[in-house]
């Protein structure tokens, strides 16, 4: 007990800075890892009831865009095939990330934390803006009549998109490779590729992506007043007519 006290006194007469950083790393390992575990545990608590209506409107409009990607497809219409086909490619993606999001952030197991953290990246990292949209989007909102106004959202949106996948390919893909789209090779590699993976990196990202989401989401619900127009249609069905033309 003495031993103890002399080692105190000997802190207490050293310089301020010395003893703050000391009290610092004592705070640190003592006791921000139990009230980190007691926040996690609220929020886990928390979460789903904070996320449930955002899952409700996330269902529903799946299923909205799904029913009008089916009439599309059933009735031959292209452009409206690609728009949908778009708005349905960024959903599938934002259920996917929106079924392991509490997980990443609250599970207890912080293995699990960094599983769930690493779909999150390799849903992120493999959505490719360009081979979903390609090359004939100008003309898919040409053939709906798209206002100019529209456009603009329309590749604003897919801008953003596409820079938060480069920013998550930039900071992310080594990890990507080593640890979930492939296994290296070499284990201690790997291991401390998950280790010295930050959560927060990955839930900033993903909130970038949902940005893009939604914005793109919003173009799409005015699209589809246009491209279920009359005219929008039969322009849509002239196009299909030229293209099978051509191919005879």
């Amino acid at each position: 007990m003495e031993a103890g006290g002399r080692s105190q006194r000997r802190l207490l007469q050293q310089p301020t800075p010395v003893v703050r950083r000391y009290v610092q790393l004592w705070v640190h390992r003592k006791v921000w890892p139990s009230l980190e575990a007691s926040v996690r545990a609220y929020m886990r608590w928390k979460l789903p009831r904070v996320e449930r209506e955002r899952r409700r409107e996330l269902e529903k409009t799946f299923a909205s865009v799904r029913y009008y990607a089916e009439k599309a497809e059933s009735w031959n219409l292209p452009a409206a095939q690609l728009l949908f086909n778009i708005a349905l490619h960024l959903l599938l993606a934002e259920r996917d990330i929106q079924a392991v999001k509490i997980d990443a952030l609250t599970h207890p197991d912080e293995w699990s934390r960094k599983l769930a953290a690493r779909m999150i990246v390799l849903t992120i990292v493999e959505w490719d803006t360009d081979k979903v949209a390609g090359k004939e989007l100008r003309q898919a909102l040409d053939d709906v009549q798209a206002p100019e106004g529209i456009k603009k959202e329309v590749f604003d949106a897919l801008r953003s998109l596409r820079r938060t996948r480069e920013r998550a390919e930039s900071k992310f893909l080594d990890l990507r490779n080593k640890t979930i789209a492939h296994r290296d090779p070499d284990a201690m590699l790997v291991y401390r590729a998950i280790r010295d993976l930050k959560i927060k990196d990955v839930t900033d990202v993903a909130a970038d992506f949902y940005v893009g989401v939604n914005a793109f989401i919003h173009a799409q619900s005015k699209l589809m007043l246009h491209s279920s127009s009359l005219n929008a249609i039969l322009r849509q069905l002239q196009a299909t007519l030229r293209a099978q033309a051509s191919t005879r």
